[in-house]
């Protein structure tokens, strides 16, 4: 759902702010350890990334359309877990796990 933005603001983007690797695994990092449950912050994270390194550009090392990707990360988005595996790893990420 988008709200206006009062006059004299502008949008928070996320993507602005991701301008290295270590950027994109910090933030990646957070939003696994604050994710209510739903994998909601973990596919914005991965939009937010993926917007801030080039969609077009990870299209090509996923084989996955642009649009294909623009809809699995969206809001309304439900990516497979397929797609995050090729979306973390073309973003030059790793899922890890490890003890609660």
């Amino acid at each position: 759902m988008k709200t206006k933005i009062p006059e004299g603001f502008s949008r928070f983007d996320a993507a602005d702010y991701v301008k290295s690797e270590e950027d994109a695994r910090r933030y990646l990092d957070a939003c696994l350890e604050e994710d209510p449950g739903d994998g909601s912050l973990i596919r914005a994270a991965l939009e937010d990334i993926a917007r801030a390194q080039g969609m077009t550009r990870l299209a090509r090392k996923t084989g996955v359309t642009r649009e294909g990707l623009y809809k699995a990360l969206s809001e309304d988005g439900n990516p497979e877990f397929s797609t995050i595996l090729k979306v973390t790893r073309a973003l030059g990420l790793k899922l890890t796990v490890s003890r609660a």
